[in-house]
């Protein structure tokens, strides 16, 4: 059987190390891999060798950090402890070897990855799209244990290296380059190339000076603000947000600590903090929703069609897009859909607002170049391919039609209706509703086989998920259909049984609701948005309708009582702040349940005209259960309604689509973790 890890030494002198795990698709680092380069390194060290090339033989990906379901498995801090003094021994091999090591990086270089190569003396790295380099660590609730939190600030800098592996991203060549995790950016194809030269300079020059250096970076306290401000700025912040963000403390610590102690001491603080945080709950939880991510890119239609088997013959790929509703949610899409390449026709009878979204996708457009997310001719490329109707006749020679007009169950009816005049049968026909039904809006198109719900998520350009609901007529071509173009859109697809609110708005309502049932109760707003922000929503459930928009939800209450009456009450103070003109912060309205500044917001004082006149006091644990209890609920009902087919998926549906906490490991399992399934 091959090894995970090669190694060859050439005529020049120079040695090769190349990953390449044969069982797997991906290089990631576990016992086996670390077996394997372990007996690479101490093998070379005792031949002839000049200088050694890190790299791998696979293409596209060099090493995409630590296996995670190792991580994940680790029994207690003592076995964390081990498992980090054990990888830093080896990686202390590389950086001291008896000759230079050089990294060439083509492809994900992640987390134990970029770590390997920090213990490289020179980094090399492609200018491929797919070369994305960094220390991830936190954003899996665990810290850098293989000498990243002490190599990277003696490489860049405490602050600069502070900054880096608390944000957790993936950088592009180009900006690990500007940043100094690498030293060279070089053409993909001549990358090996390069190492062969650079090698043999280092084999005649020696270690470059800089690089690999285990003393204190020279710059390490070069700020306008002392270091130390920084760091507590930092950490006030970490704190304030509670047990979520304890690997940032622990990575903190690190490097602050570490920048003031001898290398070996600084590594040493580094295993220690690793050990207390691998084993967490927050750990184990954050490791779980990474493979609940993972596991939605493998979704398929195999429970949804079970009687028509996978093999059928592949629908023809929706290229060209009908988008019928120039508003905030069909503006984010024509944007989107023309950023992945795909033909757009943007629809709205009001060419006044066909004007103003074609500026707002020009705004899109514009903000995406300075995030370096698209180039200047791409992007310009993209803004022609987006055509402008006011008729719905032009929709002809779309593969995917999708309307997002209001939320108005009779103006969605009459746009169906006019619309079966005019496509052709074979075009698909979808609904962004989620709050209404979608074969009532549709009942009156003549092919119900090829209609079916796309509920998209505002703002379109930074919400990934999208619920793709199923009518008891949706054929599979049609589903597959549309799980194809979701996956080409680069967004993540729940696939849920069409329903008065899908499953995300559903159980959301349910949650933003009774939150208002509490504000009606005499529960202030503030004391309410504090207590579930303390229990890690990123804002509080008023807040979060301020956002939405108070009119927006109350329909949605409407809506939902309407079809579940003996489950869903709506209350008042909606509907009561949206006739007093209070719409929250939609279409630029500055007050609902709170007022909004330029940068802050505070309680709205018009809204206690509706406040009951006794105040009643909750403690924030008494409020955050009864909300939570209230989502479980529901969440439970759809479940066993079969509007969605996991309780994995529903987990997975909530933290995607609204920012449920993802430390939390998901709703159902917090739920079954803390006893509040009463029935299994």
């Amino acid at each position: 059987m091959s090894l995970p890890v090669t190694y060859s030494v050439d005529r020049d002198g120079i040695g090769w190390i190349d990953f390449n795990d044969p069982t797997s698709r991906a290089n990631v680092l576990d016992a086996a891999m670390l077996a394997a380069l372990r007996l690479a390194v101490e093998d070379l060290g005792k031949q002839p060798v000049k200088v050694v090339v890190v790299l791998s033989a696979k293409e596209h990906i060099f090493i995409a950090g630590a296996d995670l379901k190792w991580l994940g498995q680790l029994p207690d801090a003592a076995a964390a402890a081990q498992l980090a003094k054990e990888g830093q021994a080896l990686f202390a091999q590389l950086a001291d070897f008896k000759v230079p090591v050089l990294c060439a990086i083509d492809g994900a270089c992640a987390g134990g990855g970029y770590e390997l190569a920090l213990a490289c003396h020179w980094r090399i790295a492609s200018d491929a799209q797919t070369t994305v380099i960094g220390l991830t660590e936190v954003s899996y609730g665990l810290i850098p244990a293989w000498g990243g939190g002490v190599r990277l600030p003696r490489l860049i800098g405490a602050q600069a290296a502070m900054k880096h592996i608390l944000q957790a991203k993936l950088l592009p060549a180009a900006e690990a380059l500007r940043t100094g995790l690498i030293d060279e950016v070089v053409p993909a194809a001549s990358l090996k190339a390069r190492a062969q030269v650079v090698a043999l300079r280092l084999a005649a020059a020696g270690r470059p000076a800089r690089t690999g250096s285990t003393a204190p970076h020279p710059l390490g306290s070069a700020s306008p603000i002392p270091l130390q401000d920084v760091f507590s700025e930092f950490r006030k912040k970490a704190i304030a947000h509670g047990a979520s963000q304890r690997a940032q403390l622990a990575a903190l610590e690190v490097i602050e600590q570490g920048a003031a102690l001898p290398f070996e001491q600084a590594m040493a603080l580094e295993v220690e903090k690793f050990s207390e945080v691998a084993t967490s709950e927050v750990a184990k939880n954050l490791i779980r929703v990474f493979f609940l991510k993972n596991a939605a890119k493998k979704t398929n239609l195999e429970t949804w069609f079970p009687s028509e088997p996978e093999g059928s013959p592949a629908p023809a790929p929706a290229r060209n897009i009908g988008i019928i509703g120039a508003g905030v949610m069909g503006t984010g899409l024509a944007h989107w859909c023309a950023m992945r390449g795909l033909g757009v026709l943007l629809h709205d009878a009001d060419r006044a607002t066909l004007k103003q979204s074609v500026e707002k996708i020009r705004e899109l457009f514009h903000e995406a170049e300075n995030d370096g997310l698209i180039s200047h001719a791409a992007a310009h490329k993209a803004m022609g391919g987006i055509g402008l109707s006011s008729s719905l006749e032009d929709f002809e020679f779309c593969d995917l039609i999708i309307e997002t007009i209001t939320e108005n169950e009779a103006m969605k009816q009459q746009l169906m209706a006019e619309l079966g005049k005019f496509v052709p049968p074979e075009c698909l026909i979808a609904s962004n509703t989620s709050a209404l039904a979608i074969e009532q809006i549709t009942a009156g198109l003549p092919v119900p086989g090829r209609i079916l719900g796309l509920h998209f998520f505002t703002p379109v350009s930074r919400m990934p998920l999208v619920e793709i609901a199923l009518t008891a007529q949706t054929s599979r071509a049609t589903a597959a259909c549309a799980l194809e173009l979701v996956r080409a859109m680069g967004k993540t697809p729940v696939i849920c049984r069409a329903s008065p609110g899908l499953f995300v708005t559903r159980v959301l309502a349910g949650y933003l609701n009774e939150a208002c049932r509490l504000w009606e109760q005499g529960v202030r707003s503030e004391v309410i948005d504090q207590a579930m922000r303390d229990w890690g929503w990123p804002m509080g459930p008023l807040r979060l309708i301020d956002e939405v928009g108070v009119d927006v939800l109350n329909s949605v209450f409407s809506e939902l009582q309407k079809y579940f009456p003996a489950r869903f009450a709506a209350t008042r103070i909606c509907d009561q702040l949206g006739k007093a003109g209070m719409y929250g912060r939609k279409n630029g309205n500055s007050s609902g349940f709170y007022t909004y500044g330029r940068e802050n917001y505070s309680v709205n004082p018009l809204v206690g005209q509706f406040a009951p006149a006794q105040a009643l006091e909750m403690k924030a644990a008494a409020i955050q259960n009864h909300l939570n209890n209230r989502m479980i609920e529901e969440a439970k009902c759809a479940l066993a309604e079969g509007i969605v087919k996991t309780s994995a998926e529903a987990d997975l549906a909530l933290i995607v689509g609204i920012g449920f906490p993802a430390f939390r490991g998901g709703l159902m399992h917090y739920a079954k973790a803390n006893g509040f399934l009463r029935d299994g």
